[in-house]
């Protein structure tokens, strides 16, 4: 059936209104009104779905046939004459049988020269954001303003229930034409319309059922069938828990050469325009977020038949264009993948996206558009108005409102693709958006260039911005000594202040010249038990003296230590001896039981009985220049061994010349005073340690022994702490239990992420502390690689790259990704370890070729870690690539939540993780540490998640503990999290009936509507099964039932029977009945 065929009377369809004297008809709406009119509801007040224009106007215009004009195109068009009621849960049309549109006037002539465009710019945005009442109309307004006899602004707005795109090109060629014949004295020119948009509704609903529904079903069922539900473009905020549309608008411009060879490519693949540029798109889009199966939307006239030409009216439909990249996959083939699906797509455009929505039922989630996410345009550019004797020039407008995450609308003039790329600013920043369209820009460049590139490889980074990622940000060169290892560096300081105390562990303090000649003893000894440069000593020891003792001689001898903490399990203290081959071992008789390998010389320094720490002075000094034992930078100067992804601990390989880097960067961001004190609470098996041993002990400061950071309010020194190096649990837990002494001037926090809030909260409860640093580092790097100076109410950052390191943020092409887009870290430079130890094949795996430096010896380190830079330059860390996870299609980034979590006053800590035992039933578990004395309740919880997350980000379950697993380095062991022995919260929503008047008759309504027998006051409407459409149906009940006018968007904010009822009253006793 063609729309021509349409009796545009029909009884059945266009019925008069019953109230109105049979003067008003009463029609169906079209799909794409029924979604809109819903939108509508959940935020009545958005500018998003009003479609503005603004033309200044020179010379002498005639308002009456300027206004007349107006009228008539309304007179023409029943739909701008067209209101909306929604009635006995169903949505109408109401045609009025005329209406006259009003002219709004202003006179702005009194206004000083110097603040009139101010002032236009100020009313033009006023006018875009007056909301429209749908059920009054008229939905078209138009608004003149006077600047001078000759100089006019005429401001035009239709609401897009009304319109689209195409209606307002018709609508300003119409406008010409009347304006031209009623300033004559003439009557209208135009002729009589065939048809109008109620019959084009009615067509439409009698058109989509049958086969042509199915058929067109069935394509669409196929091709979005398992489609991800969303694409996470790297933003600069998190998603808000209920999607917004605020937004801006940013001008691009593609130059006459590339419009050109753009064009001649898509001749040559038998393509058009739009899908060369569509294409480019998704592969932008691609190298943003990483994912290849993606879905973009893109507008559709929906005018196949010539009577639907003249009409104004909301024709425009959605289609869907689904495809799959691979990274290795070139460009051409790409455009080849585009043009097919587009093809197909546009075969199949006749279904209405409402209507697929409806059919396809996708999981509903009100942070974002269903479906689809971002949108593509390529259409006939924007005319400008034209009225007789007048000059009009068009004025570029922006409601601040965005439909979608983001949305390329490109058009042709003047033969360059121009256009703007419209996006959600509670989203996006200005300057994220910038830059993408220079990368769309560049990339483009390189298609043209070859397109047989790999889409993974096609350039995309400006050459200003690479230059700046891989060369400025990494310009960390100083010339620090080199000629002096670590423990010669102690010796140079115990020259300088021999009597100033080096280390003091409980009542007892050391000298410099006591902690030196005790290691000299040692360091002769070790000679003599055979140690030599590079030599393996294991250190297996309590925290006391002696272990520091134990460490430099093991570095004066030549050797290189290796830590095994004694609280650690015996089958890995054995494995790590064994795997390191080490032939001695320094330990105290408590322990030396543990240890029983062969060829291994076990010797135990109990600590003031070893006759070896309390004999004679030695005669050589280690740090004599000519003795042989003295290492190079080069030489190992310590194996740490870390835990592996195979589950079996890796050995790291460390040199001198690495630590002497550290302590070199240390000595410069520290002052003497900052150092004087400084606690060593880590254990020695985490790198932290070599920091807070050798750092103070190379400049003259004290390190106090503790053995842990929680241990330091109990420490006879804690007075005389000044710096204080832990991991931010623990800093947490000092802050609880108010134990950070008054000394403490800096607080170096490392080994997991830094809350904003743990800053805040330092600064704003320890006035003693001035610094608070951010230091991010895998052990391969020795300890740290970047630092910042957090500041209250600054973001989350890790800062920049230490002395002499350079940090690269890579895809998995390891080419560098633009600004704010997450990658891989990778780390280079002086830090760098030599590899692991006896595991060559895991040494090339990891440390890998410098791709961007030209000596051919140069490394990398990939670390595993995601992290993307700010536009600053400094690092925002995400988080490990294998705390990334897919859930139900969505990419769920386990910190965000947990730091969601954290926000709640009652949890101390929070740790997300997925568990189940297939896809199917995968779900969020939180671990929490609830603070003592505190009680929450699990709806409770969901509730303030949901206010804050998508509702695929909020929890399924919340386990709670006394306190969260942590390994001995203190970073929580997310390993060791079972639900054996965690608690449940309380649910705090047992089935509870409706108690009062309104709660029952809430619950009835909802029972009807849902067609469910039962319903508590405490159950969620949309858990329920409740959706859009349904809570139409429920507000209008709602508000006949409790004479109210109560909106949709209510059953948002108030999901259950309580909450809503609580509303109701509070409004009824407000005295706010209709």
């Amino acid at each position: 059936m063609t729309i021509s065929t349409l009796d545009s009377t029909s009884p059945e369809d266009v019925t008069p209104h019953p109230e109105t004297g049979g003067e008003v008809y009463v029609a169906p709406p079209s799909f794409s009104q029924q979604r809109l009119w819903m939108m509508h509801q959940l935020d009545p007040a958005s500018p998003v779905y009003v479609l503005p224009a603004a033309f200044r106007i020179t010379g002498k215009i005639d308002v009456n046939a300027l206004e007349g004009a107006l009228n008539e195109i309304l007179r023409r068009h029943e739909v701008l004459r067209t209101t909306f009621s929604f009635e006995n849960g169903e949505l109408m049309q109401i045609i009025a049988p005329s209406m006259e549109l009003h002219l709004k006037k202003m006179d702005l002539q009194q206004i000083p020269e110097t603040e009139l465009e101010g002032e236009i710019v100020r009313l033009i945005h006023v006018e875009m954001r007056r909301p429209f009442n749908l059920a009054e109309g008229p939905l078209v307004r138009a608004a003149l303003m006077k600047l001078s006899a000759e100089q006019h602004v005429l401001v035009l707005n239709l609401n897009h229930m009304v319109a689209d795109g195409m209606s307002c090109g018709l609508m300003g060629r119409e406008l010409e034409k009347l304006y031209a014949a009623f300033t004559k004295g003439q009557l209208s020119p135009l002729p009589p319309l065939p048809l109008q948009y109620a019959d084009y509704t009615i067509w439409e609903r009698r058109c989509m059922q049958g086969e042509l529904l199915k058929s067109q079903l069935a394509y669409w069922k196929e091709q979005l069938g398992g489609a991800p539900p969303v694409l996470e473009i790297p933003a600069d905020r998190p998603r808000p828990a209920r999607q917004t549309f605020n937004g801006a608008l940013l001008p691009i411009e593609l130059s006459l050469s590339a419009t050109n060879a753009l064009k001649a490519l898509s001749r040559r693949e038998q393509a058009s325009l739009f899908m060369t540029l569509l294409a480019a798109y998704k592969v932008l889009l691609f190298r943003y977020t990483g994912q290849a199966d993606m879905l973009v939307g893109a507008p559709v006239a929906n005018r196949g038949q010539e009577e639907l030409e003249p009409m104004i009216g909301f024709f425009v439909n959605l289609l869907i264009f689904r495809t799959s990249l691979s990274p290795n996959q070139s460009f051409r083939n790409c455009l080849q993948q585009v043009r097919d699906v587009t093809s197909a797509a546009y075969v199949h455009k006749d279904l209405p996206f409402e209507k697929l929505v409806e059919e396809l039922r996708p999981e509903r989630d009100p942070s974002y558009h269903p479906l689809f996410q971002v949108m593509f345009a390529l259409h006939a550019a924007p005319i400008d108005l034209d009225l007789i004797d007048l000059k009009c020039e068009t004025i570029p407008v922006d409601n601040g409102a965005a439909k979608f995450d983001l949305y390329f609308e490109l058009w042709e003039a003047d033969g360059c693709v121009r256009g703007r790329i419209e996006y959600n600013t509670d989203l996006f920043d200005q300057s994220r958006i910038v830059r993408m369209a220079g990368h769309f820009k560049a990339l483009l460049e390189g298609i043209v260039a070859n397109p047989d590139q790999l889409i993974s490889e096609l350039p995309l980074l400006t050459e200003p911005e690479r230059r700046q990622v891989l060369l400025e940000w990494n310009n960390t060169g100083r010339a620090f000594s080199q000629d002096q290892c670590v423990h010669e560096l102690f010796e140079a300081q115990v020259a300088r202040t021999p009597q100033t105390v080096a280390l003091t562990c409980g009542q007892q303090s050391l000298s410099y010249a006591e902690l030196n000649s005790r290691a000299d003893r040692l360091a002769e000894q070790l000679l003599t038990w055979g140690v030599r440069p590079e030599t393996l000593v294991g250190v297996c020891l309590e925290r006391s003296p002696v272990l520091l003792t134990a460490l430099l001689a093991i570095l004066k001898a030549g050797g290189a230590y290796v830590p095994l903490d004694p609280d650690y399990p015996k089958d890995r203290l054995q494995f790590v001896l064994q795997d390191a081959h080490a032939p001695l071992l320094l330990t105290q008789k408590e322990f030396a039981d543990h240890f029983a390998l062969p060829d291994m010389q076990v010797v135990c320094l109990d600590k003031e009985s070893s006759e070896v720490l309390q004999g004679p002075e030695p005669e050589i000094q280690s740090n004599d220049p000519n003795s042989q034992t003295r290492p190079s930078l080069n030489q190992l100067a310590y194996v740490l061994y870390t835990s592996g992804s195979t589950g079996r601990p890796k050995g790291v390989l460390i040199e001198h010349r690495s630590v002497v880097n550290l302590l070199g960067w240390a000595h410069e961001l520290y002052t003497r005073e900052e150092l004087a004190g400084v606690l060593a609470s880590t254990s020695v098996c985490f790198d932290l340690s070599v920091f807070e041993f050798f750092v103070p002990l190379s400049c003259g400061g004290r390190v106090i022994l503790a053995e842990n950071a929680l241990e330091l309010p109990q420490l006879p020194a804690s007075g005389e702490v000044t710096l204080l190096n832990t991991v931010p649990s623990a800093m947490a837990e000092l802050l609880r239990t108010r134990g950070l002494p008054a000394s403490v001037r800096v607080v170096n926090l490392a080994g997991e992420p830094l809350s904003p809030q743990l800053v805040d909260e330092l600064y704003r409860t320890q006035p003693c502390v001035r610094k608070v640093y951010d230091l991010y580092g895998p052990t391969e790097d020795t300890v740290y690689t970047t630092c910042a100076l957090r500041r209250p109410g600054a973001p989350a950052t890790i800062g920049r790259p230490l002395a002499n390191k350079q940090v690269y943020i890579l895809n998995e092409q390891q080419e560098p990704v633009p600004v704010g887009v997450p990658g891989e870290l990778f780390i280079g430079g002086s830090g760098l370890a030599r590899g692991y130890l006896h595991q060559a094949q895991l040494t090339s795996e990891k440390f890998i070729p410098h791709p961007f430096s030209a000596d051919p010896s140069a490394r990398l380190y990939r670390t595993g870690d995601l992290a993307a830079y700010l536009p600053d330059g400094n690092i925002e860390f995400i988080g490990r690539t294998d705390h990334q996870v897919k859930l139900r299609g969505f990419r769920i980034e386990f910190g965000e939540i947990e730091a969601v979590l954290t926000q709640h006053s009652a949890i101390r800590e929070a740790v997300i993780t997925l568990q189940g035992e297939s896809s199917n039933n995968k779900q969020l578990v939180a671990y929490l540490a609830i603070d003592p004395g505190r009680t929450i309740t699990e709806n409770e919880l969901h509730l303030f998640t949901r206010e804050r997350l998508p509702d695929y980000m909020v929890p399924s379950t919340f386990l709670t503990l006394d306190a969260l697993p942590r390994t001995p380095n203190g970073k929580i062991d997310r390993k060791a999290l079972t639900t054996s022995g965690a608690g449940r919260l309380d649910p705090g929503q047992e089935f509870v009936s409706p108690l009062t008047t309104v709660q029952k008759q809430l619950a009835e309504i909802w029972e009807n509507v849902l067609e469910i027998p039962q319903v508590g006051i405490h159950d969620n409407f949309f858990h329920l099964g409740g959706h859009s459409v349904l809570a139409m149906r429920v507000s209008s009940r709602m508000c006949e039932a409790f004479n109210l006018e109560i909106s949709m968007v209510a059953l948002f904010e108030a999901p259950t029977i309580a909450e809503l009822a609580e509303m109701i009253e509070d409004e009824m006793l407000s005295g706010k009945a209709a």
